[in-house]
């Protein structure tokens, strides 16, 4: 466990280290008030609710998460300090773990400092704090899946760029699964129960569960599955790295 903290200690103090880690929270902020209060008109509802708060997650994460998983491990093969990396005391799973966690983290670190648009619901009107709750861990666990593939992407390549794109492709393709215009055009060429199973994969479906208010074990455990899948891709990306 220690070599896990040392290396999220070390990733933690790097995002603070250079201005992307103040660059990405401010930017955060400002995109998630601006869709919440001048796009979705929050104040014009007339309803203390965080309804469109929540709506806009999948959407931001998409673009943003990608951005801070994409230097996970492309930066380290870019920089060739990869090698050097995997042949300290450290585990591979170690240093997987480590990395994920500090990224985990920072962004809920920028998620915990939306708190305002809480206390602004709740100065309005009396909203139902149980949909706020369980909103910021459908938002947790949303974010933590999409850092996953991004730690996946990061992995298979050294470029940040292609880290990203790929990223973005496959949250876009996860998030867009379960949404009625995308079943509803794949019932037209597919069979049902073909169909039902690629909506099963769908980030919003989950998410949307939580979102309003109800927890579901299953939601939860698909969010950590998806998870725990691509960090143990990411291993065995980086094992066939060490084995070349």
């Amino acid at each position: 466990m220690k070599p896990t903290l040392t290396i999220l200690a070390r990733e933690w103090r790097a995002y603070f280290n250079s201005p992307v880690a103040y660059v990405f929270i401010v930017i955060f902020l400002a995109l998630m008030s601006f869709f919440t209060f001048n796009v979705s008109r929050f104040y014009e509802a007339g309803q203390a609710s965080l309804d469109r708060f929540f709506f806009w997650h999948p959407w931001l994460y998409l673009i943003l998460v990608p951005a801070v998983a994409m230097r996970l491990w492309a930066e380290e093969r870019r920089t060739g300090t990869l090698e050097l990396l995997l042949t300290l005391p450290v585990t591979t799973a170690q240093a997987i773990l480590g990395k994920f966690l500090a990224a985990w983290l920072f962004v809920l670190l920028a998620l915990a400092l939306t708190f305002p648009l809480v206390w602004t619901a709740f100065y309005l009107g009396r909203p139902d704090p149980g949909p706020i709750v369980t909103g910021y861990l459908g938002s947790a666990l949303l974010a933590g899946a999409y850092l996953a593939v991004g730690a996946l992407t990061s992995a298979l390549t050294r470029n940040q760029v292609i880290s990203f794109i790929l990223a973005a492709v496959i949250g876009l393709f996860l998030l867009l699964a379960g949404y009625p215009p995308v079943t509803d055009a794949l019932y037209a060429v597919a069979p049902a129960w073909l169909v039902e199973v690629i909506a099963g994969f769908s980030f919003s479906a989950h998410y949307e569960q939580l979102q309003r208010g109800v927890v579901d074990l299953r939601d939860v455990l698909y969010f950590a599955s998806v998870t725990g899948f691509m960090l143990l891709a990411t291993h065995v990306a980086l094992e066939n790295r060490k084995t070349k």
